[in-house]
């Protein structure tokens, strides 16, 4: 491996987090190649307005393409192939296994993300594409203001999300994902406390009307018509390269690391949803800028490969 080149950084991951750690390191004069396997979770995002910036919306995909652009013009670029694993070489390196040849880096910056549990109800695909279908409540709650909102959940996460919810809209519905994952008694307290109905799950099915409303049909009484759906079921967190090498993770899945997005491996670290965090696009390049000035400082004393 010594006769090949050795980046600076090797970024894997070309969301928000992967994207703005890449123009940073270019900004250094750093050299850093960005992996992206296409799997990027804010491309899914059909409109978010609370992005600073854009006053009418964006896209998650045009975001993504601006911040390519935005990499392109610093010298860097977006390299398509997924990195199926991640050792350590003998020289203390990264090295990075890909669909091409090997690459090694003296660092890597986890910007991986996650995966959101889709609902396994019939009919729910076209409501995702056509936006009805949301996971960020902190994103565009604000948006549903006044609507009527049925949150598919499991579990307290399902019951805190619908309480959630609440704030923005009176007219609120939790509806349990699994037959016997049903709320307890303090749960059930809380959501009649709130005025948050609880319908028997799960759903059987879903489906867009002509006037743009969503007929939902439960386990048990008639169809309910709502006019957006929550999903609340949890991610899967996409640590695997880091666990191989060894890196903490907290009992999610996320990976630990320390104020300067640095983990428990040296020369590692992470940013964006993969870290436990607040899962917002603003926290993952804020995540980014603090981790890619973290790589810069620490390989100061090295001339840029």
């Amino acid at each position: 491996m010594s006769s090949k080149p050795v980046l600076d950084c090797m970024v894997i991951g070309a969301g928000p987090a992967g994207l703005a750690a890449g123009i940073y390191l270019r900004r250094f004069h750093r050299e850093v190649r960005v992996f992206d396997g296409g799997a990027s979770r804010a491309r899914r995002i059909p409109l978010t307005r609370n992005y600073p910036g854009f006053p009418e919306g964006i896209s998650g995909a045009d975001l993504l393409s601006r911040l390519q652009q935005q990499l392109a013009r610093q010298g860097g670029g977006v390299t398509m192939q997924q990195v199926a694993a991640l050792r350590r070489g003998d020289d203390g390196t990264f090295v990075a296994q890909t669909s091409g040849p090997d690459v090694a880096a003296r660092t890597v910056l986890l910007a991986t993300g996650v995966v959101d549990v889709e609902p396994a109800i019939p009919g729910v695909e076209p409501l995702r594409l056509r936006g009805l279908l949301r996971y960020c409540p902190i994103c565009d709650g604000y948006d549903h203001s006044g609507q009527r909102v049925a949150v598919v959940g499991r579990g307290r996460h399902g019951v805190r999300e619908a309480l959630f919810i609440r704030h923005f809209s009176q007219h609120v519905a939790l509806i349990n994902a699994d037959a016997d994952d049903l709320p307890d008694e303090t749960e059930r307290q809380a959501l009649q406390a709130h005025q948050v109905e609880v319908l028997t799950g799960p759903a059987q099915s879903v489906e867009q009307q002509e006037d743009g409303s969503i007929l939902l049909t439960p386990a048990a009484g008639e169809p309910r018509r709502f006019d957006v759906l929550y999903a609340a079921l949890g991610t899967r967190v996409r640590s695997e390269l880091a666990a191989t090498l060894g890196a903490a993770q907290d009992e999610g899945g996320c990976l630990v690391v320390d104020a300067h997005l640095r983990t428990s491996v040296d020369g590692l670290y992470a940013a964006g949803d993969v870290v436990s965090s607040l899962s917002q696009l603003t926290v993952a390049t804020g995540q980014a800028a603090i981790a890619a000035t973290a790589i810069h400082n620490a390989l100061a004393p090295l001339r840029p490969a």
